[in-house]
């Protein structure tokens, strides 16, 4: 009588077990598509930076000395432009901008240091300029192959 008992109350609460698992709530509808953004509206005659080049290819460089290079601009807006922010996508990348304004027509020049040391490999980074400009934010790139610097000499061996 015992075994049979045992065996009900077993039954039973895999029952309700089963039970319980058939009684789940629906799955919550899908998030409704979010809104696109806004376009923001681009003053047409706000400054409009125009660079000789976008992308530096530094080709290949040694590990060590540090990698330089010039993105030379123009003015082409009926603005000036004011440059707030430069900054690297590493800290491996530094530029130096002009921090007074770039006047309609006027040329200016964004200077790019990249640190090679400890980087050898592929060299594609970006350089990010927050600005008054149309183009805001504007990206810069510069790519190339820092190739390792040559082993030391072994030191010679002490004589006795």
């Amino acid at each position: 009588m015992k075994k049979v008992f045992i065996t009900l109350f077993c039954l039973s609460i895999g029952a309700v077990a089963v039970h319980a698992q058939d009684q789940k709530t629906p799955p919550p509808p899908p998030p409704a598509p979010k809104a696109a953004p806004a376009a923001l509206e681009v003053d047409p005659k706000a400054g409009k930076f125009k660079f000789d080049e976008e992308t530096h290819d530094f080709g290949t460089v040694p590990e060590g000395p540090k990698a330089e290079c010039d993105f030379d601009f123009k003015n082409t807006g009926k603005e000036p432009i004011i440059i707030k922010e430069a900054h690297g996508s590493c800290g491996c990348t530094v530029p130096e901008w002009p921090h007074d304004p770039i006047m309609p027509k006027q040329h200016a020049k964004i200077h790019v240091t990249y640190s090679t040391q400890g980087r050898v490999g592929q060299i594609n980074k970006d350089v990010i300029i927050t600005s008054n400009a149309q183009q805001n934010p504007m990206r810069l790139h510069i790519t190339g192959t820092v190739k390792p610097a040559a082993p030391a000499p072994a030191p010679a061996p002490a004589k006795k």
